[in-house]
């Protein structure tokens, strides 16, 4: 298996568990059970997959737990992959209506001035994220 496709096996999986405990879960269930359940049937499949989030929310944060269910449904995602490989495209199009996003930089701007006196050693500056910028020391 190539290594992009053995990072969305883990990545699809992980985010699937992730999302298994959240309101979008009615939603992705059905896209998860049409995508496994090629020539089977859907509510049969659905099933299995509640099964699977059932141990999730019932495993309370015990990470081992969790990590078997991410196990599994790697090693469905491997299968179904091998036998239609044309399911790599449908499961990245749920992963990206799925996946939360990312939140959105607070937008604020923060100024530091410094002015009069004479200042040795370091300076403390308050930043948030700093990109791009040149910062040039002063002679004197």
């Amino acid at each position: 298996m190539e290594a992009e496709i053995a990072q969305l096996v883990t990545t699809g999986a992980t985010t699937v568990v992730g999302l298994m405990a959240t309101e979008a879960w009615t939603q992705l269930r059905s896209r998860l059970a049409g995508l496994f359940g090629r020539g089977r049937d859907t509510e049969e499949v659905s099933a299995e997959l509640e099964e699977i989030r059932v141990e999730v929310v019932r495993a309370d944060g015990d990470t081992e737990l969790i990590g078997d269910q991410a196990a599994e449904l790697r090693n469905r995602l491997r299968r179904l992959f091998r036998e239609n490989p044309g399911a790599v495209a449908e499961l990245r199009a749920v992963l990206a209506e799925f996946s939360p996003e990312p939140p959105e930089p607070a937008g604020r701007s923060v100024h530091n001035t410094f002015s009069g006196g004479t200042m040795s050693g370091g300076i403390l500056i308050q930043a948030g994220t700093i990109e791009n910028q040149r910062i040039e020391r002063g002679e004197g």
